[in-house]
């Protein structure tokens, strides 16, 4: 590659000292669009114009495109990439001449173009120069099992379909943009199979070695590794002893991530000493090839992520998977605009299916941090499987909890005391911390021997300064018999995950059932009349224990974290055409490998196996189950991949009732309503029946183009990021072949077109549907038949029958003779009956 992933930070340091001056003055990384066609586009364009000249590098129209193009010639000629790279060199020397500056990373195959450190004024300068079609600001991105294979149904559906777990995947690589990978994880080892395991041949990324992922952490299994970290080093914020300079994962979350989606099946999750069953990723024999881009001390930025990508692409992964969301909405004309997502178009116009997590910032309104129509959006469920812990007190009532522990003896009570009733007499330090349990100096372990000891977890557990694990090794240390976690009232809405513990415990998670548990424990403290010290402790309690799994049949249901939308177009919040997220997939309470030495969750640090939940968790599920459309139709196009997973989305959670949607942070069960397509796109996945969708919606690169170019003012910038000369285009996000109809503003009435294609046997159709509230809706034929490989059009008519600025929503079903079903949500969000000019 030619960046900076290889270069030790040794070499990145003497850089940081040649370019101080720079470092004093406003110097910032910038990431530079030059007009030249990157290696993809224009390798794709000789090959239409018929010719392999490398002279040719004008930019020019792209015809329509819905099959991925060969991206053999693109990837092993590096003479069009050097080339590039020479242009971008040339340029800065004359652009900058005689001035210091740093560039970070050559951008050649998705992208053309770099990012280099400098000054404002610099950037000025490249900005006025002919060559350059673009120049943005570097900015920040975050990080947004044993069970759910089964709760998807893989093993008796798509599992079977695929020859078994021992087949299911293989022959496709998953690329894995996130914090990096344990290699050392039997998840991970290629030692499991006896069957022959090839590294697929369309393949052909690296392992990068240094001190932290020595040689031979690869395998067949982990094909490839790399990392990105330049940006993030020369603004001096690297933490060499946390982050690693290496593919290594020194935070956990790569690791589970690539695991939920392509782990080795049948690992066992064995974690502080209880067993919990066994793992597998969603395409348990899929290759993984690991990008890292994202840290624990810092998260990520921008260069380096785009980077990735381009590497990816250049490598030839299948599938891209992206657990992370820009740390604020991008600036400019249109959300869509911005160097990730638009090196994310170019990677699904090469064929490579993206999928990217919603955010954890809902359940706001337009919450959703994923935009762009060609990036698969993953909101994130609960599953049927919940661990329960109870605590039992000595008036008898009963409180739920959280915690993966043991139970107290069965059928015993034992008294409670307080962290702060059991300090040593002469303390006089009386920090509100003590009350978290993580110093056990300060207690006198003749009041806590025997006793369940009573701990506040405060935010700044959820800040990582304090750990349930080190107030269990407190407990320990005073001979405590178990401990109970009682909830804050400053934190809430804050998502707590079952923490295992190696002795009795519970976390009250509600600041409600909290409160009525401390009433209960001061209402049980006998005092002395005249000193008021406490001379008894008289409440006692029993902890049943949550080691045992309980099935809920009323899964799945969205979590009250998940992003939602409607899709902001802008930063002023302007509604876009398009429905985000597309789906959402299990991301609740997830069992995913862990690194050795990952830290982001204090609680399961030296753990092989972590429970954690969020977005980050849905996205990876998807990205496997992909790989699976991919291995039965190797051909598809990206477009093609995700139709099939969005037409077959389920509607309703096992009991048979709709898919219901948490509304609010604070006890977020209490407040629960029928999912709408802003709370979970076309529904909840259907592993199985993607695999035989029967319709397909197909949506090529050309027509993202002429959406974009549809937008007011964008030909400039579309120039710029694609080298696309816009010509007239009236196309909205409600005109894209998407398996979904998302209307922002109805004015009077509507025409909209789908197409679908028939990618099963020849098979009669019936169309039925319901009109979203206000609008007056058909659609045309209500009966087709369609052969094999055949197309038909659908026209739908919208007509408002009232104004509203509430969005409504209805469905459109195409249910065919031969068993295939295909259901389109439809939202229209403002509405007016009268035709404005």
């Amino acid at each position: 590659m030619k960046g900076l992933w290889g270069v030790s930070l040794l070499v990145l340091a003497l850089w940081r000292l040649w370019a101080g001056g720079l470092c004093q003055e406003d110097a910032a990384v910038y990431i530079v669009t030059m007009k030249q066609l990157p290696t993809a586009h224009y390798y794709d364009q000789a090959r239409r114009l018929g010719s392999s000249a490398v002279g040719a590098r004008n930019s020019g129209a792209f015809a329509t495109l819905n099959k991925p193009i060969s991206r053999n010639a693109s990837r092993t000629d590096t003479s069009y990439s050097s080339y590039l790279i020479r242009l971008q060199d040339s340029l800065l020397r004359r652009a900058l001449r005689g001035e210091k500056y740093l560039k970070l990373y050559s951008y050649h195959y998705l992208m053309n173009g770099f990012a280099v450190l400098i000054t404002s004024q610099q950037a000025v300068k490249l900005s006025r120069r002919h060559e350059v079609a673009n120049l943005v600001l570097d900015f920040s991105v975050r990080t947004a099992t044993t069970h759910t294979p089964q709760f998807l149904g893989l093993p008796q559906g798509a599992w079977v379909q695929e020859g078994g777990p021992e087949s299911a995947g293989e022959g496709i690589v998953i690329g894995f943009i996130d914090t990096g990978i344990d290699p050392t994880h039997p998840s991970f080892s290629d030692s499991l199979s006896i069957n022959q395991y090839p590294v697929p041949a369309h393949f052909s990324g690296v392992c990068e070695v240094t001190r932290d992922f020595p040689s031979g952490s690869c395998n067949r299994k982990l094909v490839g590794a790399r990392h990105f970290a330049a940006s993030a080093i020369i603004r001096g914020i690297f933490n060499v002893t946390q982050d690693y300079a290496s593919p290594f994962d020194g935070d956990g979350h790569g690791t589970h991530t690539a695991s939920i989606a392509a782990g080795n099946h049948g690992v066992p999750v064995i974690v502080s000493g209880h067993h919990f069953g066994n793992a597998s990723g969603m395409a348990p024999r899929a290759h993984i090839a690991v990008y890292k881009a994202l840290y624990k001390s810092f998260g990520g930025f921008a260069a380096d992520v785009v980077a990735a990508i381009d590497q990816a692409a250049q490598d030839g992964v299948d599938i891209i998977s992206l657990s992370i969301t820009p740390n604020r909405r991008p600036f400019g004309l249109a959300t869509f605009f911005n160097p990730i997502d638009m090196s994310l178009l170019s990677a699904v116009k090469a064929g490579i299916f993206v999928v990217q997590a919603a955010g954890n910032t809902g359940p706001s309104p337009k919450s959703v941090s994923s935009f762009s129509p060609w990036i698969f959006t993953v909101g994130a469920s609960a599953h049927d499987r919940v661990y329960n812990n109870c605590l039992v007190l000595g008036n008898n009532l009963t409180i739920s909890g959280v915690g993966l522990a043991p139970r107290t003896d069965s059928g015993s009570m034992y008294p409670l005391i307080t962290a702060i009733h059991a300090l040593r007499n002469g303390t006089t330090e009386m920090s509100e911390f003590l009350g978290e349990c993580q110093d056990s100096s300060y207690m006198n372990e003749d009041l806590t021997d025997g006793k369940i000891l009573i701990c506040s977890y405060s935010i700044r557990f959820v800040l990582g300064l304090s750990s349930i694990k080190q107030a269990l090794e407190t407990a320990k240390n005073v001979s405590a018999v178990g401990v109970i976690f009682y909830m804050d009232s400053f934190v809430t809405g804050f998502h707590l995950n079952p923490t295992p513990m190696n002795m009795p415990g519970v976390v009250i998670p509600s600041t409600d059932d909290s409160k009525i548990f401390l009433d209960y424990y001061n209402s049980s403290l006998v005092r002395d009349e005249t000193s008021k010290d406490i001379i008894k402790f008289g409440g006692t309690a029993n902890i049943l224990g949550g080691l045992k799994a309980n099935y809920s049949i009323s899964a799945p249901k969205v979590m009250y974290y998940s992003a939602r939308g409607p899709d902001p177009e802008d930063t002023s919040l302007t509604d876009a055409d398009i429905m985000k997220p597309n789906l959402i997939a299990p991301g609740n309470l997830i069992w995913g490998a862990w690194s050795s030495l990952g830290t982001d969750s204090a609680d399961f640090q030296g753990e092989s196996f972590a429970m954690i939940s969020g977005t980050s968790m849905a996205a990876p599920h998807i990205a496997g189950l992909a790989a699976l459309i991919k291995q039965k139709f190797p051909s598809a196009s990206a477009a093609a991949v995700a139709s099939s997973l969005s037409t077959t989305a389920t509607l309703y959670e096992r009991e048979g009732g709709p898919i219901m949607a948490q509304r609010v942070y604070r006890n977020p069960d209490s407040s629960e309503l029928p999912a709408t397509p802003f709370d979970m796109g076309s529904g909840f996945v259907n592993a199985t029946a993607a695999l035989d969708p029967g319709l397909i919606f197909d949506t090529g690169y050309d027509d993202f183009i002429s959406f974009l170019c549809g937008i007011n003012g964008s030909s400039p910038v579309i120039l710029n990021y694609t080298g696309h000369a816009c010509g007239v285009s009236s196309m909205t996000g409600s005109d894209l072949n998407l398996p979904s109809v998302t209307v922002s503003f109805l004015n009077g009435s509507r025409v909209i077109v789908r197409t679908v294609t028939n990618i099963a046997n020849d098979e009669y159709y019936t169309v039925s549907w319901s009109s979203p509230y206000g609008v007056s809706f058909s659609v045309t034929p209500t009966q087709f038949f369609i052969a094999s490989g055949q197309q038909q059009s659908l026209i739908l008519v919208l007509n408002a029958t009232m104004n509203s600025t509430y969005a409504s929503f209805g469905r459109i079903g195409l249910y065919g003779n031969q068993g295939h079903k295909a259901i389109i949500p439809l939202s229209v969000i403002s509405k007016v009956t009268q035709i404005t000019t």
